[in-house]
């Protein structure tokens, strides 16, 4: 076994050798004794952030509109206080920061209520469903200087780690190009309550759910994505008929163009014969890396170094495919003690629960800050503007300082 091959699958699991950056750079063991007092907002995909297994965490309220939600939040997080409403929890004076695990559509106003009232702010994703709500949560943010982090979850899977690592190991020499999929068949289970009420999930475009993908291209190499081409499938079902967002589409795909001249599509997908998924793949000069499909290991593939005859006949360098063996990285000493455990989403809740508190003790800006936020949030925005005009190639806005 080669050194380059040896290092690969040896490779380090300290979080000192992750560091990228600032920007890149996770928490170890806490250095703090300092509680960060919580409040956690919503009681369906808020229940699974483990902020009470945090040593610098106390959850001091919770809020859901419904009462069995309330209640199963004050179970989870064992926590004695509830509100009834965001407006509410947002007055109590002990609480310094909010998780908000709301419906999509209120993000951006939710965040900047929580804002104006002084909390630091975790968000589900996306950040935005328009670019002027991504202009109006930017100023509330640069404004009031507190803390914003969006909970993106492709950004802490286990192989996006990975590939963090490796990326700045230099391990992929350049990624040309990269790719993404987010499939997700069978969300019409979502689209009614139980009295048949519509939810805020009825007709939801998939590409205005771009960050499961986004995330993978632009957590690793920091690039933005400038220009875009969308495209749109559905089949004139008539559950996507008279929906709010006028959407037309189950799939979506998107061609984009990185400001350093890159490739990167992604495909966002609600109906067809998939295998559910979240997914990225890198393609270096050198080395790529691809994520594995359900029940499918992940994959490296080296440039050869051996030439070697191809079916064509041409003399080419043999590229080396090899199963790749996936760290855990929720077993290390990247998360607290009591925090190593497996968790939602390929292991990342755990991460984004950690990352958000350390941003806060620390004072320094969390990794998937307003800017990443929306970096990671707008392309989908355009990518569907532009689906919706027949695959027109369209400028997609930043929002950098």
């Amino acid at each position: 076994m080669n050194s380059r091959r040896k290092f690969m699958i040896n490779t380090a699991t300290t979080a000192a050798g992750l560091a990228v950056s600032s920007r890149f750079a996770f928490a170890g063991p806490p250095t703090s004794s300092r509680k960060i007092r919580v409040g956690v907002v919503g009681g369906r995909f808020g229940l699974g952030f483990y902020f009470n297994e945090h040593p610098n965490v106390i959850v001091e309220a919770v809020s859901d509109l419904r009462p069995d939600r309330r209640k199963k939040l004050m179970e989870r997080y064992e926590c004695r206080k509830s509100y009834e409403s965001l407006e509410l929890l947002l007055k109590d004076p002990k609480i310094e920061a909010v998780a908000l695990f709301t419906p999509m559509p209120d993000h951006a106003d939710h965040v900047i209520q929580s804002l104006n009232a002084g909390k630091h702010v975790l968000c589900a994703v996306p950040a935005a469903m328009t670019i002027e709500e991504c202009y109006k949560v930017l100023e509330a943010v640069e404004r009031t200087g507190l803390k914003y982090m969006m909970a993106e979850t492709s950004t802490y899977r286990q192989e996006t780690i990975t590939a963090k690592k490796m990326y700045k190991e230099g391990r992929f020499g350049d990624i040309f190009s990269s790719s993404a999929q987010y499939y997700h068949p069978g969300l019409e289970e979502l689209y009614f309550e139980e009295d048949g009420s519509r939810t805020w999930r009825h007709g939801m475009p998939p590409l205005l759910y771009p960050t499961h993908c986004t995330a993978y291209l632009i957590a690793v190499t920091g690039e933005r994505l400038s220009r875009v081409t969308g495209h749109g499938w559905g089949d004139d079902d008539p559950i996507l008929q008279d929906n709010v967002y006028n959407n037309p589409f189950w799939n979506g795909a998107a061609f984009y163009r990185t400001d350093r001249g890159n490739a990167f599509d992604i495909e966002v997908c609600w109906r067809g014969a998939l295998a559910h998924c979240e997914r990225g793949e890198w393609r270096g000069d050198k080395m790529s890396y691809y994520m594995a499909y359900k029940n499918e290991p992940t994959h490296v593939v080296y440039a050869g170094e051996k030439m070697t005859k191809d079916d064509g006949g041409f003399t080419v360098a043999h590229p080396e495919m090899e199963t790749y063996d996936q760290e855990m990285w929720w077993e290390t000493d990247m998360l607290p003690q009591a925090m190593r455990h497996n968790s939602g989403h390929g292991g990342s809740h755990t991460f984004i629960t950690h990352e958000f508190i350390s941003a806060l003790l620390e004072d320094r800006e969390p990794e998937v800050n307003i800017y990443e936020a929306l970096a990671y949030t707008a392309p989908g925005i355009i990518a569907h503007q532009s689906a919706l005009n027949d695959g027109e190639s369209m400028r997609i806005p930043n929002f950098d300082k």
